[in-house]
């Protein structure tokens, strides 16, 4: 049977059309205005084989914290990419790049909640 389910994103925009307040729903999954301080969606359009973003955050969010959230995404990537594809080869080289990244911006020392 199919199913339909909605996730929303409300973005509070300043008078430069950036984000100051970022919240996202998903009724299905119990979450209800969660706050978020930074966005990144990715699409893959199949017709035009070709990819399509949305990369959001708020105004307020710190370098530090971006530079975390950016190594995070990466590490999900290359997750994502090793289960669809089974390319432990490419996965170990993504692997590489991320423990990479996390050394020259020096991510161990950042702490939660800064």
């Amino acid at each position: 049977m199919q199913r339909k389910t909605t996730i929303t994103l409300d973005v509070v925009l300043d008078e430069n059309q950036t984000p100051e307040q970022m919240k996202w729903s998903a009724p299905d999954g119990g979450v209800d205005q969660q706050e978020m301080d930074a966005f990144f969606f990715s699409s893959w359009n199949k017709k035009q084989q070709e990819s399509a973003r949305i990369d959001l955050w708020t105004k307020e969010m710190p370098v530090d914290q971006m530079q975390v959230f950016v190594h995070q995404t990466l590490v999900g990537i290359r997750a994502s990419y090793l289960k669809a594809t089974d390319d432990t080869q490419m996965a170990e080289a993504m692997q590489q790049f991320c423990d990479f990244f996390a050394s020259e911006r020096n991510l161990k020392a950042v702490k939660k909640g800064n």
